[in-house]
């Protein structure tokens, strides 16, 4: 099947541009192509649509190669630019190849046309894909560098590749402090059995999530961290080592030990308070209670015994009235 082919042709002879055409269709494309002979043709055309080819005459009445070459470099382009011409000295061609053209090829010898776009079609893709990766690369660096989390690299020997700047404020570690050590460092006396049980399943192309631990600084200080390790494969597939995401988790701990304590002071607050509920019999006059066993008590006893309440006595108004009439008392 052909292969299309958008195909800007900076050409001055219709007929010659026909040729191009013609020749490119039996060597395995299904060129579309547009034909500009003047400098402001070609600036409204490359700024108009993209191409896929360029293909320029060297010497045209109002323009030139040379000067098309100039405008596909000012553009920023990349893709095949190819000079095709019926009289251009090997010393022009050259000068053409040098300034930026990808190739030249004679009028006489077009059966060679197909190939040498095709082979910088294939150039012009494995440098874009470079490109891609370059640009991916760039962003997952920045994104590590400008994580809150601590992203580590390190290799089976548990040596220290990468660290990033979070990873310096969480554990108190420059990059050039610990880069070539052992991750060791950080890892607490006494955990070493965990850090051998971390190794095991990661050389099991295991991977651990949310893996609470704890974590030594370089002022010998603990802190609560979250782990996530996953296992780093080389190009065959083979474990060369370990990436480690740690979040500083010790802020929310404190938080959650803090209310787990208000918690339990509420509680025990509650355990120490007794309600009243229900129907409680009272006597009309002396206002005795009677409680649970049949005994009456005095109505303060009683509330003494079944709340957390206490009392101080004085006297109401009305019975200081009548208990002191000679006292004028508001």
């Amino acid at each position: 099947m052909a292969k299309a082919l958008n195909l800007l042709l900076v050409e001055d002879s219709e007929p010659d541009a026909e040729i191009i055409g013609h020749a490119l269709s039996k060597q395995g494309f299904d060129p579309v192509w547009e034909r500009v002979d003047t400098a402001p043709a070609m600036r409204e055309a490359l700024e108009r649509r993209a191409w896929d080819v360029i293909i320029t005459d060297y010497s045209l009445p109002k323009f030139s190669g040379p000067a098309a070459l100039e405008f596909y470099k000012q553009h920023g382009l990349d893709i095949p630019f190819i000079c095709v011409s019926g009289m251009i000295g090997e010393e022009e061609a050259v000068a053409m190849m040098r300034a930026g053209a990808h190739d030249y090829v004679m009028k006489l010898n077009l059966h060679r046309l197909g190939a040498a776009i095709q082979r910088e079609l294939d150039s012009a893709e494995q440098r874009a894909e470079l490109r891609r990766r370059q640009l991916s690369k760039f962003y997952l660096a920045a994104i590590i560098e400008h994580s809150h989390d601590a992203i580590i690299a390190k290799n089976l020997d548990g040596v220290v590749v990468s660290w990033n700047h979070a990873a310096e404020t969480i554990y108190g570690y420059t990059a050039g402090d610990i880069i070539g050590r052992p991750i060791n460092a950080i890892i607490p006396p006494g955990s070493e059995d965990e850090l051998a049980e971390i190794m095991k399943k990661l050389r099991a192309d295991e991977r651990i999530e949310n893996y609470e631990t704890f974590r030594m600084r370089k002022d010998g200080t603990f802190i609560d961290v979250s782990l996530t390790i996953s296992p780093i494969k080389g190009a065959h597939g083979q474990i060369t080592g370990a990436s480690i995401i740690a979040r500083d988790i010790s802020a929310s701990r404190r938080r959650e030990q803090e209310l787990a304590d208000l918690n339990k002071r509420l509680q025990d607050m509650l355990d120490h308070v007794k309600t009243l509920s229900g129907l409680l019999p009272i006597c009309a006059k002396c206002k005795k209670i009677r409680d649970d066993h049949g005994y009456w008590q005095q109505v303060e006893t009683y509330i003494k015994e079944h709340s957390a309440a206490t009392f101080t006595h004085g006297l109401c108004p009305t019975c200081l009235k009548q208990l002191y009439p000679q006292y004028d008392i508001q």
